[in-house]
């Protein structure tokens, strides 16, 4: 017999929303099961029944929004830490970047639960996600994520062909074998890297193994989603129509 699984798992699965918002939505009676109302936490079903969300569901999805901050150094990600910042403190109506075309008009209301979609290290710049909307953290740091992120990196010391093939694939962090990933130079002393993955301080780590120092490192790209001229230190909403 097919073993069932949690609602709230299938949902968040399905790309349908988080597992915590497949709760609240659950608890409002906003789900639906093979046409039938569900309201009750923990309700297992068949992997293949037929899961839908109410229209009042979909309306509270479509208000969440997600920001594209270009983040200095100095700014850590998440919570703050050492007397660091966390990078949501950016997020104001005077940061907004002035080309902004999104349709939306800046809300106190939008920072209540936007959270990074995804780390940045406190020295390393560029494109941070934060999002409201638990699909788009799942799509872009779920465990079967397989969006791409692309990383312009400063070094010095000098690299080996053995070394670059390395970095393109073979090397391990922390006993566990590193994704391929795309690595060439951009000019005479920057790479350009490309990674399916975000371990903790991954590049730099990669960039010692094969002895190299990295002097400077700017993320350029999510997915689809380019840091463009976005300038430092300031944001813009995720476009309607803008998908990772």
């Amino acid at each position: 017999m097919e073993e069932k699984t949690r609602v709230s798992k299938l949902m968040a699965a399905q790309g349908l929303c988080s597992r915590r918002e497949a709760d609240t939505y659950i608890e409002r009676g906003w789900v639906s099961v093979d046409g039938v109302v569900i309201t009750e936490l923990g309700t297992r079903i068949l992997p293949q029944q037929k899961i839908t969300l109410s229209p009042a569901a979909a309306a509270k999805q479509h208000e969440r929004v997600t920001v594209l901050l270009n983040k200095p150094i100095g700014y850590v990600s998440a919570q703050a830490e050492a007397g660091y910042k966390p990078a949501v403190v950016l997020v104001t109506a005077a940061t907004r970047c002035t080309t902004d075309r999104a349709p939306l008009r800046f809300e106190q209301a939008h920072l209540r639960g936007l959270a990074p979609a995804g780390r940045l290290d406190i020295d390393s710049t560029g494109l941070l996600v934060l999002t409201q909307d638990g699909r788009i953290a799942r799509q872009l740091i779920g465990a079967d994520s397989e969006i791409e992120k692309e990383y312009l990196v400063r070094v010095s010391g000098r690299l080996s062909s053995e070394g670059m093939a390395l970095l393109n694939h073979g090397l391990s962090l922390d006993g566990v074998v590193l994704k391929p990933a795309r690595v060439a130079w951009q000019n005479d002393d920057q790479l350009r890297f490309v990674l399916h993955e975000g371990r903790k301080r991954q590049i730099r780590r990669m960039c010692e193994l094969v002895g190299l120092r990295v002097t400077g490192l700017k993320r350029v790209r999510i997915g689809k989603v380019r840091l463009g001229d976005l300038p430092i230190g300031q944001w813009r909403y995720l476009a309607p129509g803008e998908r990772f």
